[in-house]
């Protein structure tokens, strides 16, 4: 949220100010909220990459203070405007005693917290302090990150005498994280893709049976072999674009609905997906098993010399020709789905800012500062350079 930044003009970002949330990011977890009902029956929480603490603060406001947004105030203004159609308006000539009171049309309800709440935030980068947040600076990457966060869900966790599974696991594990983009889409498509593997592996050790993980992607090319990986582990599957999330960027979230790991699968930082280094070990016993079949004999018409093509079985006639046998995928059973597409679903209402467009700001506007300003952004260094060199353009001839 940089003041030099080209989101001046930008609706959420100015409503983001305005309403006192961190960043404008948070809008992105409201409306996702208000499609997908993500904090229903939520009281541990897991934000991976928080920083500024935008995902964290909105966890903060609706669990812990009690506060109602997403679904549940979408949910309040249809009730409130069906109670206002269905009742009969009075005219100006009624009696005053028959006119409803203000109250009775629209009473202020009183902010419900829930009860025993945990959510815990975990970034590299340092988080001012939000109510009721417990803050990790840590890397979700690494395999020390994970007894780091069961002992912040659970102060009896002991790293000795427990595996790396969470005693008290949690209902919903969310990720706003993206690496620093470069501006070559494949490499931060590809890096984006290995962060969100390091933030799911670090939800299945603490995610509970029918729990919901939520994360950013970057769609690309092969994006269909991620929604089909993690359709293994999650009932539903969608991949969402909310409103304020510009349409120009590539970037979505994928939102895994109902948690059910594989028998006997456990998830370990040490051991992503349950493979990690054994892959090569696995490869090798697969292959020590797989039958052994004779070479096949393909002539070359332009050479005229006889080319092996191994893993094929051959067969010869009484003239010495060879046959290659194809495999038949006719018997193959066609009720079986061979491609998994997941469901593109658009978050927010349509009445809402378009995060693309450009507003025309007010006469009387006046621009606020940041609700939280960046506390060590990445870019702070070369700030500090550039100031010391004398600028964009350098220091003046002479001095």
């Amino acid at each position: 949220m940089g003041k030099s930044s080209k989101d001046k003009r930008d609706a959420y970002y100015r409503l983001a100010k305005e309403q006192g949330w961190r960043a404008r990011s948070a809008f992105k977890l409201l409306q996702l909220d208000e499609e997908f009902n993500l904090f229903e029956n939520v009281t541990r929480v897991v934000d991976l990459c928080a920083a500024p603490g935008s995902w964290s603060q909105v966890l903060s406001r609706v669990l812990i203070k009690g506060e109602k947004f997403g679904r549940c105030a979408w949910q309040d203004r249809e009730a409130k405007f069906r109670q206002h159609m269905l009742n009969v308006v009075p005219s100006d000539e009624a009696p005053e005693q028959e006119k409803p009171a203000a109250e009775d049309v629209s009473p202020k309800e009183e902010p419900k917290p829930r009860k025993d709440v945990k959510i815990v935030s975990i970034d590299l980068q340092p988080i001012s302090p939000l109510p009721g947040i417990i803050t990790l600076r840590a890397d979700i990457t690494h395999p020390a990150t994970v007894p780091l966060l069961l002992k912040a869900l659970d102060p009896d966790y002991d790293p000795e005498t427990m595996n790396q599974q969470a005693s008290q696991p949690v209902d919903l594990v969310i990720s706003d994280g993206a690496p620093d983009v470069t501006g070559l889409h494949d490499l931060d498509i590809y890096v984006q893709s290995q962060l969100l593997f390091a933030a799911l592996n670090l939800a299945l050790c603490v995610l509970k049976p029918g729990g919901k993980f939520v994360a950013k992607i970057f769609r690309g090319r092969n994006v269909d072999l991620l929604y089909a990986q993690l359709k293994i582990f999650f009932e539903k599957v969608y991949v969402a674009k909310p409103r304020s999330s510009r349409a120009s960027s590539v970037e979505a979230f994928i939102v895994c609905i109902n948690f059910q790991p594989p028998e006997g699968f456990k998830a370990s930082l040490e051991e992503p997906l349950g493979v990690g280094s054994r892959l090569p070990t696995m490869m090798a016993d697969r292959n020590a098993v797989a039958p052994i079949t004779a070479p096949v004999l393909m002539q070359n018409h332009e050479t005229g010399t006889w080319d092996v093509t191994p893993e094929r079985t051959q067969t010869a006639d009484e003239h010495g020709i060879y046959e290659v046998e194809v495999d038949d995928l006719s018997t193959e059973p066609r009720d079986k789905d061979i491609r998994w597409i997941a469901p593109f679903v658009a978050c927010g209402d349509l009445s809402a800012f378009d995060s693309d467009a450009s507003y025309k700001l007010p006469d009387d506007h006046v621009s606020l500062d940041p609700v939280q300003p960046p506390t060590a952004p990445p870019y702070k260094r070369a700030i500090e350079l550039r100031r010391a060199h004398g600028g964009a353009y350098g220091k003046p001839p002479g001095k």
